[in-house]
């Protein structure tokens, strides 16, 4: 078989699962679950087999018009270069793992059918976005991925957050894709063809028109869905869904596939100077705010979730000064150690019946009831936190030589203030990123009080997917140097400065946090302040716990404080509560879009109601009155209209002597 055939089954395979699941879920119960996991697992290794085939050198590129339009062509079209090709096989392990890890977290969810199969689904689209070779076809897999999350992250309908949380997430990231495909027409207007390979080509040649308006309006799209600033707030909030599906949204699909995007249209984007200053400043606030609100998260998984976007702004920093070989190498790197991150997290959930690291960090022992999740979870935080041999600190140092080059003015890929900005917002980050990764570490596996819950030995499908991730959060960044050919022969060797500055600021970062958890520690030792009541959750067992004063406790017969002082509080100081809130930026969206909008509709539906109704209702009403008038003119009585007629034709005699006698 070719490696073009091979290359259609890689997305196609999910897609069929998918379809199969969604039929047989109900009749077929018993075939659920090797729909779920023998799909996306035989894509894994059709698409380990195309990687080797492709070896990163040549690209391999094919493609059949799909239907004729008269002017641009469509065509459904594969581009398979180095970086497609390791993508494809982060997204098949992720989604094999995620599978695989969710028919234990979800065995007793009723709705587990839908799900395997949306998540099947999911997966396929973004194998679209990765192989594909033209924009409409790519087109399709990043609106499918959308769609897709609407329904995962509202999986547990039920609840208002979640509602809130898939429709917000639907809306924001369509608020930037309007933007994008509007971007998209006009490439394609620009270089007469949807076609990547020829739209690259005319850039090389200089053929784009408008490339700065090209190129921002497609950062708008970028921005939604890899979760950038300003469109970056509903990541924290699609947290609601199903733990497993955060790991696949955060690790390899959905956001993703904007650094994605940009990376294999990264020359479109260069032909812009000021769209890659853009780019740079969004990658640099993006990195530092992420940071600082993670860093004042209570929640476990908007700790994760706000660490994704920091990391997300590493990519497309990468991306803002030129080397697209050190954007993809992170994330690949991020996309390992981050679904481990979330799939550890939801054992300790499940394990400890609660998302709140100030409740974990009042229960004892919580380590030794899941030593599979700590001490895979130990190496995934070393890894985000950059610390060597990890995997990040490979990847991350890649991206920050990468801006240090550009901003000595080493190239001229891309404008040396990106470079800047780059670097320096790179530095910072990584301080807060070792701040807050060793913060959730202390208040999840270091905690003083009560004997944390003992709900049993978590199921084999859940810890053991974690050691399975645990290999390449520790062992990937190493192949930074057999890999070279699959990132454009760029040199991914850390480099000296960089690398020495880096590390150590994430070292200061870390124990700074570690000295500050001693203090607050033995300050909060004797805090009595509100309970901890746990109730039960639909997540797959999981139980979450809610801060309710004055109930009994859960834990334990002493009231603990649902939210004693952490490393956090005192590392922020003031600047806590704006963090916590993400920096009121749902506010500011409230003031200016939300409320305008329902201000709005309310004149739309009080126009509609009293002006447009009132002529509608008056359109029939009037015949209405007409026919009552007449209705009371026709009595029946003979009588009456004698009487009509002789006083009508009193009234015209009258009438005719008054005309007479005035003539």
């Amino acid at each position: 078989m070719t490696t073009t055939s091979l290359a259609v089954l890689v997305p196609l395979l999910p897609f069929l699962g998918a379809v199969a699941g969604l039929l047989l879920g109900r009749t077929a119960p018993g075939f659920v679950r090797p729909l779920a996991v023998l799909p996306p697992l035989a894509s894994l290794v059709i698409a380990v087999l195309v990687a080797v085939r492709q070896g990163g050198d040549q690209a391999i590129s094919a493609a059949t018009e799909l239907t004729p339009t008269g002017s641009v062509p469509i065509e459904l079209a594969l581009y398979i270069d180095g970086f497609a090709a390791l993508v494809a096989v982060l997204v098949g392990v992720v989604a094999t793992c995620v599978q695989i890890y969710s028919t234990g977290y979800l065995r007793d969810d009723p709705r587990y059918p839908s799900y395997a199969a949306l998540v099947s689904l999911f997966t396929s689209a973004m194998l679209l976005v990765v192989y594909s070779g033209d924009l409409i076809v790519l087109l399709v897999g990043w609106e499918a991925m959308g769609i897709c999350s609407y329904f995962l992250v509202g999986h547990y309908w039920e609840t208002p957050e979640a509602r809130a949380a898939s429709i917000k997430a639907f809306l924001v990231t369509k608020l930037g894709d309007v933007p994008f495909l509007i971007g998209l027409f006009a490439l394609a207007t620009d270089a007469g063809s949807f076609r990547i390979t020829t739209v690259l080509g005319t850039v090389a040649s200089g053929g784009l028109h408008h490339p700065t308006l090209i190129a921002l309006l497609l950062l708008a799209g970028v921005a939604g869905k890899s979760a950038q600033f300003p469109l970056h707030t509903w990541l924290p909030d699609a947290m609601a869904g199903p733990t497993p599906v955060s790991a696949l949204i955060h690790a390899a699909t959905m956001v993703a596939a904007g650094v994605y995007f940009v990376a294999r249209l990264l020359p479109v984007f260069q032909a812009s100077s000021a769209a890659m200053t853009v780019l740079a400043v969004m990658a640099a606030v993006t990195m530092a705010g992420s940071a600082l609100a993670a860093l004042a998260q209570d929640d476990i998984k908007r700790v994760l979730a706000y660490s994704t976007i920091g990391q997300l702004g590493y990519m497309t920093g990468a991306l803002a000064v030129g080397d697209r070989g050190a954007a993809v190498f992170h994330l690949l790197a991020h996309g390992a150690f981050k679904a481990l991150l979330f799939l550890a997290a939801g054992v300790i959930i499940h394990a400890s019946g609660t998302n709140s690291l100030a409740v974990m960090s009042r229960m004892k022992d919580l380590r030794t009831r899941v030593p599979d999740a700590y001490w895979t979870m130990t190496v995934a935080l070393l890894a985000l936190a950059a610390i060597p041999p990890f995997s990040g600190f490979f990847s991350k140092e890649a991206v920050l030589g990468a801006a240090e080059h550009v901003a000595t003015g080493h190239t001229e890929h891309a404008p040396g203030a990106a470079g800047w900005i780059v670097l320096v917002a790179g530095l910072i980050t990584a301080v807060l990123t070792a701040a807050y990764a060793t913060r959730l570490w202390l208040l999840a596996f270091r905690g003083r009080g009560v004997e944390a819950p003992d709900h049993g030995r978590q199921p084999v499908t859940m810890t053991a997917v974690l050691w399975v991730l645990a290999v390449p959060s520790l062992a990937f960044g190493l192949l930074y140097g057999p890999l070279p050919d699959w990132f454009d022969g760029r040199d991914l060797t850390p480099v000296l400065t960089t690398s020495v500055l880096g590390t150590g600021l994430a070292l200061v970062g870390g124990l700074v946090t570690y000295g500050a958890w001693r203090q607050t520690t033995v300050l909060a030792a004797r805090v009595p302040l509100g309970a901890v009541a746990a109730h039960p959750d639909a997540d797959g067992g999981q139980v979450e716990a809610e801060a309710i004063a004055g109930h009994a406790p859960a834990f334990g017969d002493v009231a603990y404080a649902p939210d004693p002082a952490d490393p956090g509080r005192l590392l922020l100081g003031p600047l806590h509560r704006h963090a916590a809130v993400g920096f009121h930026l749902d506010a500011v969206y409230t003031v200016l879009f939300v409320r305008p909008v329902q201000a709005g509709a309310s004149l739309v539906r009080f126009l509609d109601r009293e002006v447009v109704d009132t002529y509608v209702r008056a359109a029939g009403d009037l015949p209405r009155w007409l026919g009552a008038a007449v209705r009371r003119a026709q009595t029946g009585n003979v009588q009456t209209y004698v009487s009509a007629l002789l006083a009508g034709t009193v009234v015209l005699v009258v009438a005719a002597l008054l005309v007479a006698t005035g003539a």
